[in-house]
């Protein structure tokens, strides 16, 4: 089951994949188009076969976080790797800008990674034997960029990431933070129009991974990327996800707004999945709302993307509905203290559940 939020459905495809599968095993391209490509779970396994990726359909717009999550073994670090070729999809179909990256060579993969593709992964992978300012400008020099443009673009991303100063350092000199800002700087010093990022904060303790994750936000608002992000971890997607895709033994069993992964669950799976989430943090005013009532003077106002989390104190205080208005100030609803206390007492989870 596949959402789409009207603002994610009217940007540009930047990047898609359709009936895209991985399989680990001997023939194991020969042995999909055999079973026209759905083979069962026990069809593979007889076979030999691992499929780490099922029939994998989604679609990425220009400008989008995009998060892919699903526990341990799920496939979806597999899936991003296919997406960009670092691992070889078995079959299906992978675009970027409609491009059918499957009929690319290996040489013009490598020029789209260097020049279109930013990549940041768990382990940071920088070059111990080089100072900050030289390992983000390393990809530069692999281009053949020019040492004065690479270290003064490499500057420039130092800077954007908050390192100014430690441009001399070496990585044994920083902190795991900083250590993964520099790894941010290099994969965005070569201007990448899509990003992919791999679990890129889980191997920090709490505090410095929410310092990353206001990082990621504060660098998306300035550069608006277009970011394929892998986690495990779904308050992380709620904080940094336009549209979230959850997996499950290699399938996509369902994509949309984290809003609509707690409230609408496709599955049971799904619906476990987003159990423990925090709805006040992921339910909206306009998810929330009811049709106005007629003549009544609201005690105050909310934009429908507002959180229930920013609005319940002072909707509760007030023993009276807020009227939720779009941008250009028309009435669209209201929410009432008693929906608001629902929501805070999990009383519509409940519901939902029976």
């Amino acid at each position: 089951m596949a959402t789409m939020s009207k603002q994610a459905s009217q940007r540009r495809v930047k990047l898609a994949c359709r009936g895209l599968w991985k399989v680990f095993g001997p023939n194991a391209a020969h042995m999909l188009a055999l079973h026209n490509h759905q083979p069962s779970q026990e069809e593979l396994a007889g076979a030999g076969l691992v499929a780490a990726v099922r029939q994998a359909d989604l679609t990425v717009h220009e400008g989008e976080i995009f998060i892919i999550m699903g526990l341990s073994g799920s496939g979806k670090s597999t899936l991003l790797r296919c997406l960009s070729r670092l691992v070889e999809p078995t079959a299906g179909q992978v675009e970027f800008d409609g491009r059918n990256l499957l009929a690319a060579s290996e040489a013009e993969m490598i020029e789209l990674r260097r020049h279109k593709m930013g990549m940041v992964f768990q382990n940071f992978a920088l070059l111990p034997h080089l100072t900050v300012l030289e390992n983000v400008a390393f990809p530069l020099a692999i281009q053949g960029v020019a040492k004065p443009e690479r270290h003064k673009r490499a500057q420039e991303m130092v800077d954007l990431v908050g390192l100014n100063g430690r441009e001399g350092f070496y990585p044994r000199e920083l902190s795991g933070g900083q250590q993964q800002r520099v790894g941010i700087a290099r994969s965005l010093a070569v201007g990448p129009e899509l990003w992919f990022l791999d679990e890129p904060f889980s191997a920090l303790d709490p505090l410095i991974r929410r310092e990353m994750q206001d990082e990621l936000i504060r660098l998306q608002t300035a550069l608006r990327k277009t970011i394929v992000f892998i986690t495990h971890d779904f308050d992380e997607a709620i904080r940094l996800a336009d549209r979230v895709a959850i997996m499950k033994d290699g399938i996509i069993i369902q994509t949309g707004t984290p809003e609509e992964l707690v409230t609408r669950p496709a599955t049971d799976y799904v619906a476990d999945f987003t159990r423990d989430v925090q709805r006040a943090k992921v339910v909206s005013a306009g998810g929330l709302m009811r049709p106005a009532t007629a003549g009544i003077s609201h005690a105050g106002t909310l934009a429908r993307g507002d959180k229930v989390a920013s609005f319940a104190a002072a909707v509760i205080g007030a023993g009276a509905p807020f009227a939720v208005l779009d941008a250009a100030g028309t009435i669209l609803g209201e929410v009432t203290p008693e929906a608001v206390l629902d929501i805070l007492a999990g009383a519509d989870q409940r519901r939902t559940a029976a």
